[in-house]
């Protein structure tokens, strides 16, 4: 009697928190993908900052300024892309996130209203 009473309440709560269980496995799975696009974002910022100080440091006379500012409009061209990318990167996971919790919100509406 108490293990069927047991069996039901423990099925009855497993369906009543299974919304739960999704949700929280797709902001799990949101915020890793955003770590992730900020983690390599950094490394690529940051590997563009260091070239840019090592093209600096080989500074030495009025050429080498030349042909550095030269670069510079690449670097800056290049920054200005890299950020476009990230922005639309951005852009994809939060519209990703945003569809995938509307289906699970249709879902769930579905499952709670009586047929």
């Amino acid at each position: 009697m108490y293990t069927e009473m047991f069996k039901t309440f423990s099925e009855q709560t497993e369906k009543n928190l299974a919304p739960f269980v999704k949700f929280n496995k797709l902001v799990t799975k949101n915020v890793e993908t955003l770590t992730e696009l900020q983690l390599n974002a950094m490394r690529t910022y940051s590997e563009m900052g260091l070239a840019q100080l090592k093209a600096a440091s080989d500074v030495k006379d009025v050429t080498s300024l030349t042909a550095f500012t030269g670069q510079q409009m690449a670097a800056m061209t290049q920054l200005s892309q890299q950020l476009i990318d990230d922005s639309n990167k951005l852009q994809n996971v939060a519209k990703e996130f945003k569809d995938e919790l509307d289906h699970m919100t249709t879902e769930n509406l579905k499952a709670a209203t009586p047929a």
